[in-house]
């Protein structure tokens, strides 16, 4: 008895050991980021906790409120798993008002419905292009006996509010693609494509050639001159999403072929009535006038299609493995919709921090007042998203929610990260980055397959910002070896 005693003291004491060793090596992996030049002003926070145990086994500035960018978009989609369900589909609806004669003339309009999908449309995949989508519409009012249409193609983009965009998020992002924002009707995923040609020389203008969808209401202001070849992409756009007036500036590379930027798209949900009108036009079938918002209710009209997305697993996959911002403030509005009778920022709000209060996630130091992260108002501690990301592991969702998230090494946003990893450890974690912003969150599976979950982030840096990722790569690592 005396021998079993001494030698579970003796291996308890090993475990302690390795573990504190291990624990020792992140510590210092922290401690020496810290001390770096660059981090003279900076703003550090790394929180770990054992999800098996559910304890807390290292926090640097755990407490910290910090700016999570795009980590947001783990709660958004989390939520969204919990509110919504992995196989909820966005539903938009092709309806029309008033009476059809004998001749197949509809006295009236028809009218789109949105329910906010975000891949309506989307020029991502051979189903969705506006061409594909049309089409399904097309047979669906010829189905009907719709010969020619006296009136319009009416647009309803009233499950979500007006403001597609959040009041604080940065002038220089929102007439880029990624500051896009959402709305009722999303369409193309509210962005186009500007393409331009080079000048002959570097310091040349570069000129406008086209943009896609063709047929789009837009006018650009061009500022786009030409710099070295392999230069990269270093345009930015500005732009009101109420306006169709873009201004480009920056450098495209010279000698470049086909160099086109994305852009956030004007007036998205008028643009996709009008390109359905076209698309009737040409394919047999007439529209008398031109397309235009739907200012009556739509709850009389008579419906001829209730067009759906591809799952919630799908779109939510999709938002953590490539950061998408549109299709996490689609998730946030609507959920906000589905609750509350509208989509807006604030009925969002409303539905996660009732799920943090339903799941007793203590919240001090958080807020969160977008769908997507890139509102630099938003605030989070490492402690919290630790909290939330072991909390989400007891919930019925979880397996989806943490296969949604990119796998180190393999996919998405981290595909190239940690190329240092053991074999037989797994992490799964969503990036986020803006302006002076790193920051990291996820799933650790170790060697002895304990469940991890971290965070952390980073700002104020005065490195670069894939030099601070490269940093905070190896402190990951260290807390991809705890044992």
């Amino acid at each position: 008895m005396k021998v079993r005693f001494v030698l579970l003291v003796m291996l308890l004491t090993m475990s302690l050991g390795a573990w504190s060793q291990n624990s020792n090596a992140l510590a210092t992996a922290v401690k020496n980021l810290s001390a770096e030049e660059s981090m003279k002003h900076a703003n550090l926070s790394v929180s770990v906790y054992n999800m098996d145990k559910k304890t807390s086994i290292y926090s640097y500035n755990a407490q910290r409120s910090m700016v999570p960018a795009s980590l947001v978009k783990l709660v958004t989609t989390a939520v969204g798993f919990d509110k919504l369900g992995s196989n909820f589909r966005f539903t938009t609806r092709l309806a029309y008002s008033g009476d059809i004669d004998k001749n197949g003339t509809l006295h009236g309009d028809l009218v789109i419905i949105g329910g906010g999908d975000p891949l309506l449309g989307s020029y991502r995949y051979k189903q969705t292009v506006p061409d594909s989508l049309f089409a399904v519409w097309r047979r669906a009012v010829a189905a009907a006996g719709i010969r020619a249409v006296e009136g319009s193609v009416l647009y309803d983009a009233s499950a979500f509010d007006s403001h597609t965009l959040h009041d604080t998020w940065p002038w220089g992002d929102i007439g880029n693609y990624y500051g896009a924002g959402a709305s009722g009707l999303n369409f193309h995923e509210n962005l186009f494509f500007i393409y331009f040609r080079p000048g002959a020389k570097v310091g040349a203008p570069a000129t406008v050639d086209r943009a896609v969808p063709s047929g789009i209401t837009y006018h650009v202001i061009n500022e786009v001159t030409t710099a070295a070849a392999k230069s990269g992409d270093q345009v930015v756009v500005y732009g009101d999403p109420t306006s169709t007036l873009r201004t480009c500036t920056g450098t495209m590379p010279l000698n470049e072929k086909n160099f086109s930027v994305r852009a956030s798209m004007p007036k998205p949900a008028q643009a996709c009535a009008d390109l359905f009108t076209v698309y009737l036009r040409s394919h047999g079938i007439s529209v008398s006038r031109a397309a235009s918002e739907c200012i009556k209710k739509t709850d009389k009209c008579v419906n001829l299609l209730d067009y759906t997305s591809p799952t919630y697993y799908v779109i939510a996959q999709y938002t953590n493995m490539t950061s998408n911002n549109i299709y996490a403030e689609a998730i946030y509005k609507y959920m906000g919709y589905k609750a509350h009778g509208v989509g807006s920022y604030d009925n969002g709000a409303k539905v996660v921090n009732e799920f943090l209060r339903s799941h007793n996630l203590q919240s001090s130091g958080v807020n969160l007042v977008d769908g997507c992260g890139l509102s630099p108002s938003n605030r989070v501690t490492t402690d919290f998203l630790c909290r939330f990301l072991m909390e989400c592991s007891n919930c019925r969702f979880y397996n989806d929610f943490y296969k949604s998230l990119p796998l180190a090494g393999e996919n998405g946003t981290v595909k190239n990260m940690l190329s240092g990893l053991p074999s037989d450890v797994t992490v799964r974690m969503k990036s986020g980055s803006i302006e002076g912003v790193r920051a990291f969150a996820g799933y650790v599976t170790t060697a002895k397959g304990e469940h991890l979950a971290f965070a952390v982030i980073c700002s104020d840096y005065t490195c670069t910002g894939t030099q601070m990722r490269n940093k905070l790569e190896k402190v990951i690592l260290k807390v991809a070896t705890l044992e």
